[in-house]
């Protein structure tokens, strides 16, 4: 028998309300608490979606990750190839850092040329150094996001040049994001550089294309995003208040448009937004029944850290789920799953959580066993 124990929190089991609903004009997007994961907010979060340059960030991942095993520096230098100056120069009419053929750049500059400069050129240029062509090292950005449990992706090329099938949803750009920022923390200060003076063909190319910057308090990176079939698009993060939240939209139909929604979208996500911890690691959630056994129920514990994210306006629409397949049969051990817990809001679920046995019950010996079945068939007799 599936056995349901349902609970309101945060809030009496008495009080109702009409909750309300969190809206975007994104086509697709996420709020992501850094710290814990939680999703906080998702529009078709978890559909693949074409990125634009938004791919710019696995793209740096790469590098990153070379900069940090030692098999870059920052002064290695790459030489820009002919095919790099001609898809993704300044005669590309594409973003671009106006690197020119044959040019020695170094790493570090590059670097800034994809954050600062959206530089396809730069891109092309540090894929093509690293794994002999783009086409190569785009199967190797793929490879390396799926052994980050980054399932949405299928990346054709390292700039986000329109590709069928060249996309990643959006929830995995935030978790891709929130690596980055703790995996490479040195690294993530690129980008919130504001300005590279680099392209001498156009002194006005010099500027961070991140509308947050300077604009919402704490925000510190990513990358803009954006081409005729993705639409406009944004990854970003910022601090307050000891908190890191990251947003990830796309599908906007104009630059102004982004950038204001970006701007509503991140204070929105410190200030209508909460995160509470409703049990801590080990803490007892409730019992479960147990049957053939020398206890009559076993406790069910947390494995982890149960903490539950809401629209601050619908608190009063969470719920928590306690299911379990029960009566449990004996034996049990400690620390066997035994059910879970599931967070729901307005019988949506939004997260579960594993339950495991918090002791170790053993089997009744023959004729406790019979004496049970004895008690079940003479309670059996009673019923209709």
């Amino acid at each position: 028998m599936r056995i349901l124990t349902a609970f309101l929190i945060l809030v009496s089991t008495t009080a109702t309300t009409l909750a309300a609903e969190f809206e975007t004009p994104a086509s697709h997007a996420v709020i992501l608490d850094y710290d814990t994961g939680l999703v906080l907010f998702g529009k078709d979060a978890d559909t693949p979606v074409p990125p634009a340059s938004m791919t710019k960030i696995m793209t740096l991942f790469m590098v990153f990750e070379r900069l940090k095993s030692g098999a870059l520096s920052l002064d290695t230098e790459f030489t820009v190839s002919a095919d790099a100056w001609r898809r993704g120069g300044f005669s590309s009419g594409s973003s671009t850092m106006c690197l020119r053929p044959k040019e020695r750049v170094r790493v570090e500059d590059l670097i800034r040329g994809v954050i600062v400069l959206s530089g396809n050129d730069a891109a092309i240029t540090l894929a093509e150094n690293i794994a002999g062509s783009e086409e190569a090292f785009a199967r190797q950005m793929t490879e390396r996001a799926h052994e980050l449990g980054l399932s949405t992706v299928e990346f054709h090329n390292a700039t986000g040049w329109p590709d069928p099938g060249h996309a990643i949803s959006v929830h995995d750009l935030a978790e891709l994001t929130r690596i980055i920022i703790r995996d490479f923390p040195e690294d993530y200060a690129y980008f919130s550089e504001r300005e590279y003076d680099w392209c001498k063909a156009a002194p006005s190319n010099r500027y961070n294309r991140n509308p947050l910057l300077g604009v919402v308090p704490g925000a510190d990176g990513l990358k803009t995003g954006h081409t005729k079939e993705a639409g406009y698009g944004l990854a970003a993060s910022a601090q307050k208040d000891g908190k890191r939240r990251i947003v990830v939209f796309t599908g906007m139909t104009s630059n102004r448009g982004r950038a204001n929604e970006g701007e509503r979208l991140m204070r929105a996500a410190f200030g209508d937004f909460e995160i509470q911890t409703l049990y801590t690691k080990g803490a007892v959630i409730g019992d479960a029944r147990v049957t053939l056994g020398k206890a009559a129920s076993v406790p069910l514990v947390a494995v982890d850290d149960i903490d539950v994210s809401f629209f601050r306006p619908n608190r009063r629409a969470i719920k928590t789920v306690l299911v379990y397949d029960g009566p449990v049969r004996a034996p049990i051990q400690k620390g066997d799953p035994i059910g879970i817990l599931q967070v729901e809001e307005r019988g949506v679920v939004k997260a579960t959580y594993t339950l495991q046995a918090g002791a170790s019950v053993e089997k009744k010996g023959l004729m406790g066993q019979a004496i049970d079945g004895l008690v079940g068939l003479i309670r059996g007799a009673g019923q209709e």
